[in-house]
C-alpha cells in the first residue's frame, strides 16, 4: 500500500503507522493508547481463559465419571470440545488482530484460522440443535426416549455434526466456494498479490459472496431459533 504522508494540525509531517515498516505494500495500523491495549488484552485473555477452563472441566468430568456416560452428556461433551477449541485456537489470534489491528501470522494461517472459526462455530450451533432434539424426546416423549436416543444414534449425530461443520468451514475456504461467481472481482481487488491499490500486507479478511453470506447468516442464527421454536410447538400439541 502506498504510504500517505499526513499533515497534523501543527503543520508537522506525520507518517502513518504500518503493520510492516519495511514493506511498501504494508497495511496501515491503528495504534490504541497503551492503557487501552493493556485493558483489552486483559479482558480478552480472561475471556479466553474462562472459556478454556470451563469447558475443560466439563470434558474431564464427563470422561472421568462413568455415571455420566449417557447420550445427553455425550452431546454436552461434543459441545464443550467445540467451545474449548474456540477459546484456545480461534480467540487468541482474533484478539491479536483486533488489538494490534494487523495480521502477523501469514496468509496460510489466515485461511486456516477463518476455516476453524466457521467450523467450530457451526459445530457449536449444530450441537445445540441436537441437544434440543434430545431434550424434546426426553420431555415430550419420555417412553420413546431410550429407544430413540441411544448411544449409537448420538454418536452418529455427533459425527455428522462435525463432518458437516468441517466440510462447510474448510471446504468453503480452501475450495474457494465463498467467492464463487465473483472470482474476477476478488482476485482483482482483494487477493491481487500486490497488483492492485487495495492490496496490502498484514490483513486477514473473510470474504463471502451473496449466496454464502445468506447461507452463513441463516445457518448460524436462524437454525437454533427455528428448531427451538419447533420443539416448543411440538411439545405444546
Amino acid at each position: 500500500m502506498d504510504v500517505q504522508i499526513n499533515i497534523s494540525q501543527n503543520g508537522i509531517w506525520e507518517t502513518p503507522f504500518l503493520c510492516y515498516k519495511f514493506s511498501n505494500r504494508s497495511c496501515q495500523r491503528f495504534i490504541y493508547p497503551l492503557e487501552t491495549r493493556i485493558l483489552l488484552y486483559i479482558l480478552f485473555s480472561i475471556s479466553s481463559i474462562i472459556t478454556i477452563i470451563g469447558n475443560l472441566l466439563v470434558i474431564i468430568t464427563v470422561i472421568h465419571f462413568k455415571q455420566l456416560h449417557t447420550p445427553t452428556n455425550y452431546l454436552i461433551l461434543s459441545l464443550a470440545v467445540a467451545d474449548l477449541l474456540v477459546g484456545g485456537v480461534v480467540m487468541p489470534p482474533s484478539m491479536l488482530r483486533s488489538i494490534e489491528t494487523c495480521w502477523y501470522l501469514g496468509d496460510l494461517f489466515c485461511k486456516i484460522h477463518s476455516s476453524l472459526d466457521v467450523t467450530l462455530c457451526t459445530a457449536s450451533i449444530l450441537n445445540l440443535c441436537i441437544i434440543s432434539l434430545d431434550r424434546y424426546y426426553a420431555i415430550c416423549h419420555p417412553f420413546q426416549y431410550h429407544s430413540k436416543m441411544t448411544s449409537l444414534a448420538t454418536l452418529v449425530m455427533i459425527i455428522i455434526c462435525w463432518t458437516v461443520s468441517a466440510a462447510l468451514g474448510f471446504g468453503m475456504m480452501f475450495l474457494e466456494l465463498n467467492i464463487l461467481g465473483i472470482e474476477d472481482f476478488y482476485f482483482e481487488n482483494i487477493d491481487c498479490d500486490g497488483r492492485c491499490l487495495s492490496y496490502c500486507v498484514g490483513n486477514c479478511v473473510m470474504f463471502f459472496n451473496k449466496e454464502w453470506s445468506i447461507i452463513s447468516l441463516r445457518s448460524n442464527i436462524s437454525t437454533q431459533i427455528n428448531i427451538s421454536c419447533l420443539i416448543i410447538y411440538l411439545c405444546g400439541k
